[in-house]
Order: C-alpha cells, then sequence, then structure tokens
C-alpha cells in the first residue's frame, strides 16, 4: 500500500507541475531574490521539474520547458526550439526502459539497471543522463537573460570567469546584439538581416557547445552496438505533420553522410557515425540547422509542433510517476 501510495503522491506532484502553463520569469524570480550563481539558477530552473520525477516525466517535462523558454524570445531562443524537438525524440529512445514497468506504469530503475538483459539498458540510460545534463548546463542561461533587468550583463558576471561557459556566453552576446537591433524601429532591412544571421549564428555557438561539452562525453561510453543503432536511426522532422512537410524538413544522418558527406568519409577512411564529433557536428551545421531556419520562418509551423510537445506533456502527467524519494530522474 505505501508503494501505491507513493505512486499516487508522484502522479500528482508531477502532474501538477507538467499541466501548468508557467508564468513569465519575471514571477518566477523577483528582482529582490535574483541568484548571484550558477547552482543557484540551476535550483530554479530544476524547480520547473516536478519531484519526484521518473525518465519518462522528466523527459516530456524537459521537452515542454525547452518549448515555453522559446516562446518567451521566439526571435532569438532558436536553441530552445530545436532543444524542444530533440529532447521529444530522446523519449522514442528511452522505450526499452519501458519493458520493465508494471501494470501501474511504476518503473524500478535500479533493478532495470541491475540485471543484465540484451536490450542494451545501460546505453539508454545514458542517453537519459544526457538529455538531462544538457537541460541542467543550458536552460537556465535562458532563464537568467530574460528575468535579470539587462540580461547580457547578468550573464557576464556569471560566466565570463568560468572556462566551460565561454561559448555559451559569446553566443548570448551575439544573440543579445542581434535582439538589439531588431528592437530598433529604426534599423534598415539589411541591417535586421544582418541582425538575424547574427542571432542564429550565437544559437549555433549554444549547439556546438552542447554537443561538444556535454553529448560527446557521454556518447563516448555508448556501446559499438548501440552506437551503430542510433546513427541508422538518426533523423530530423521537426515534429511537422502532413506528408509534404514532413518530406519538406526530413533529414537523416546516413543519407547526409553517404552522399554530401562522402567526401569527409573518404578523408578519413572511416565509416560514418553519429556519435563521433565530427560526423554529427557535420550533419547537424550543414543540414538540420538550415532546415529548422527554414522551418522556424514559418511561425504557425513552428508553433504548432512546439503546442504538440507541450500538450503530450500534460496528457503524459497524469500517468502513474516513480517512488517519491527514488533517484530516478
Amino acid at each position: 500500500m505505501g508503494r501505491a501510495r507513493g505512486r499516487r503522491t508522484g502522479r500528482r506532484q508531477s502532474a501538477a507541475v507538467a499541466t501548468e502553463e508557467l508564468p513569465h520569469p519575471h514571477e518566477l524570480v523577483s528582482p529582490d531574490s535574483t541568484p548571484d550563481t550558477i547552482a543557484g539558477w540551476q535550483a530554479v530552473s530544476e524547480s520547473l521539474l516536478s519531484d519526484p520525477c521518473c525518465a519518462f516525466h522528466r523527459n516530456m517535462e524537459i521537452s515542454s520547458r525547452y518549448a515555453w523558454a522559446y516562446k518567451l524570445q521566439p526571435a532569438c531562443f532558436k536553441w530552445a526550439a530545436m532543444a524542444a524537438i530533440a529532447s521529444h525524440h530522446v523519449r522514442l529512445a528511452l522505450f526499452p526502459l519501458r519493458l520493465d514497468t508494471d501494470r501501474t506504469g511504476y518503473l524500478d530503475l535500479t533493478r532495470s539497471l541491475g540485471r543484465r538483459q540484451p536490450l542494451l539498458t545501460t546505453d539508454v540510460n545514458t542517453i537519459r543522463r544526457t538529455n538531462n545534463a544538457i537541460f541542467n548546463d543550458i536552460f537556465w542561461v535562458h532563464l537568467a537573460y530574460v528575468t535579470a533587468d539587462n540580461g547580457i550583463e547578468h550573464l557576464r558576471a556569471l560566466l565570463q570567469t568560468h572556462r566551460h561557459y565561454a561559448p555559451i556566453l559569446s553566443g548570448f552576446e551575439a544573440i543579445d546584439a542581434g535582439r538589439r537591433v531588431l528592437e530598433d524601429a529604426t534599423a534598415s532591412a539589411a541591417a535586421r538581416g544582418t541582425a538575424g544571421d547574427l542571432i542564429w549564428l550565437g544559437n549555433l555557438q549554444l549547439l556546438e557547445h552542447e554537443q561538444r561539452a556535454l553529448v560527446q562525453p557521454h556518447f563516448d561510453g555508448l556501446s559499438c552496438a548501440f552506437a551503430r543503432l542510433i546513427s541508422i536511426g538518426s533523423a530530423t522532422t521537426f515534429e511537422a505533420r502532413g506528408v509534404r512537410r514532413e518530406l519538406a524538413y526530413f533529414t537523416s544522418f546516413y543519407a547526409y553522410s553517404l552522399t554530401r558527406g562522402i567526401p569527409h568519409a573518404v578523408r578519413a577512411q572511416a565509416w560514418p557515425r553519429i556519435t563521433r564529433f565530427d560526423d554529427r557536428w557535420r550533419w547537424l551545421a550543414a543540414s538540420v540547422v538550415p532546415r529548422f531556419r527554414r522551418f522556424d520562418a514559418d511561425t504557425r509551423l513552428v508553433d504548432a509542433s512546439l503546442r504538440r510537445i507541450s500538450a503530450e506533456a500534460r496528457v503524459y502527467a497524469s500517468s502513474p510517476c516513480i517512488l517519491p524519494g527514488s533517484p530516478m530522474n
């Protein structure tokens, strides 16, 4: 009975957070309580996720939080939208963990990881941990930027002495410079176009930091079998609905690597793998990001995709979660 009561408690807490429309950041963090450390901002970001929270709920909530961040500054926070869609796709990789749930949906991840099985569960858990690490490392920066009176100055004070965050700070400086031009009613069309390019350059820096500093160390530990599997399955559609739209924005890692990327594979004399940074980054920078930029230009499409991600998180919140106190997030 204690276990069942724990699951119900987790479900209620998860639903309470995931189904809420978050207020503006100024309502979450008052001016007199603005964190002055990275750890403080990370704690604020963590508070936007339900606790306790299992692997599946955590993934869905992270995806919806990225979607929320994008809507705060849609002209600037391009990385957040891409992260929302990428995190939403991660839920598919977590599916093997579903096979260890009971009839109520309870997942004992400790037991699942502690026994031998042919479903590469350890690799799946690595993907889960990667998704969590990205949220912990980058989401809070967006929150701090839009909350502080002078966001970029606040980020400089927080990040300028941290080598790890140098690419993030550089990216946000580019984003901030572009935003200021876009908000200037007297700016020319040419200046606004240049500002838009600068914003995308800044977001590309965030993406490269994510892939180099967070994804790659985790991917280095994946088994060869799982690395081959996710290389084959790596594709992006940006959650577009309708066959014609899906095809217009579809991109596959291997389709790119064995066509436009083949000269690099020949020079490297190695079969392309999504877990190799250089192979993955070429695909992201040359194929995924340009397609998303075209997708993002149609505000109706990107808004519809992110609304679906948030709606699915709300629906998912009604299913059971893990026992309170279990370190499974």
